[in-house]
This record gives C-alpha cells, structure tokens and sequence, in this order.
C-alpha cells in the first residue's frame, strides 16, 4: 500500500492517541469524518495500522527492572529454534522477543520487580532449557521508546504474512 499525506498525518495522530474519537482524528488531519473513517479502515485491511495498545508504566505495575537477554540454541535447527521461541514468548517476564543472526539466535527483553527477578529468570528459566548453549545478560538503566514511529521516506515496502506466533502482536 501506497501512503499518501493524509494516511501519514492518520497515522501520527493515532500513534499520538489511539483512543480519540473519527470526528477529532478528522479534524486534526483535515479531512472529513468519512474520509478519515474510509482510510483508517483500509490501513487496518492492508496490515499497516496492526492494532490499538495501551501502554504500560512498568513501574507502576512493579516491573522496573528491564534486561536483555541474548541466547545461544544448540542445536541449531528449525524444530529446536521455533519451539524455544513459542516457549519464551509465553514467559510473562518477557515483553520482547527477537529471533536474531550472528553469535546468538535469540534477544529477549524481560521486565521484573527487581535484579533478583533477573538472576531467577537466567538461572531458574533459561539455564534449565537442555537447548540453551548460552546466555548473556545486559541490565538496562533506562528503555527509552519513540512515542512514534513514522514510515520510511518513499515508497512503503511490500508486507509479507507475519510469522505465525502465539502471541498477540504488541
């Protein structure tokens, strides 16, 4: 799909506040109420506007501390790889998975009450996984995250199918 001006400005102002009414995302992006309503229906239809999230003050739900989490899998094939991911990715400590190359095939963004949550979640979680090679821990200071994210210039790419997962996107 093609964006044009008016998609982008739709799309900053529902990155902006998702929960607005058709009437105010209109006027803010100067279109009528039917156009806007028209638009933000097919952004939806072709896989560019992925849901409506509320975000989460992981203090105030008494998760502050965040680490990342890089994992080594051995062996390295397909079953192994797509089973350790479907497992992590329902661990309720972790807010972020990324199947990734190079030295380490998984990063995995976790958030718990304190650094003993981390140490629990290594030692008690990971480590007990017969397929897991390696881990390495980086605790995070600060998670700083773009309150929006805007296309790239250009023309968007084409989307291909997501990955299947069993959880829901963020």
């Amino acid at each position: 799909m093609k964006l044009d001006a008016v998609d982008l400005a739709l799309l900053r102002e529902l990155q902006n506040d998702a929960r607005q009414t058709n009437r105010d995302l209109a006027a803010k992006t100067g279109v009528s109420p039917s156009t806007s309503l028209e638009r933000v229906r097919l952004l939806r239809e072709h896989g560019v506007v992925t849901g409506y999230h509320a975000a989460v003050d992981l203090d105030a739900i008494g998760r502050p501390v965040q680490a990342l989490i890089s994992v080594r899998i051995r062996p390295p094939a397909r079953p192994v790889i797509e089973g350790f991911r479907e497992w992590a990715a329902r661990l309720p400590e972790v807010i972020g998975l990324f199947v990734t190359s190079g030295a380490h095939d998984f990063l995995l963004h976790i958030a718990v009450p304190d650094v003993n949550g981390v140490y629990a979640f290594v030692i008690d979680r990971l480590t007990e996984r017969r397929e897991v090679a390696d881990v390495q821990t980086t605790l995070a200071y600060e998670h700083v995250r773009p309150r929006r994210i805007d296309p790239a210039p250009g023309e968007a790419p084409a989307r291909s199918a997501p990955p299947s997962s069993s959880r829901a996107p963020r």
